[in-house]
């Protein structure tokens, strides 16, 4: 299975499985990672999934749609790195994904 690296804004870490098919903010909410909300339960409808993908994997997830590109107008202090965790899945080559939270989000 798959491992996700989720890092909160003040540096704690927390390195947990996350199931082929399930994207990374469902990982972070069945392991209950603080700092990632999704409210929207994963429609991309809102940034409170907003994380940082670390620049080693960012050209190993699929590019942002349309659609999550607009809602990270949303997000707080959105960079290059910015993404929608909601918007990746996980998949065997993404194993050892790290992702770095805000530090809040809307």
């Amino acid at each position: 299975m798959p491992r996700v690296t989720y890092i909160e804004f003040n540096g704690t870490e927390h390195v947990v499985d996350v199931a082929a098919g399930l994207s990374v903010m469902e990982g972070a909410i069945r392991h209950q990672i603080p700092g990632i909300d999704g409210d929207c339960g994963g429609a991309c409808a809102c940034a409170t999934c907003h994380v940082y993908v670390d620049p080693a994997w960012s050209k190993k997830i699929p590019p942002k749609s349309e659609l999550e590109h607009g809602m990270l107008d949303f997000a707080v202090d959105p960079t290059s790195q910015s993404r929608l965790s909601c918007q990746i899945e996980m998949t065997p080559e993404l194993d050892g994904l790290t992702v770095r939270l805000p530090e809040h989000q809307y």
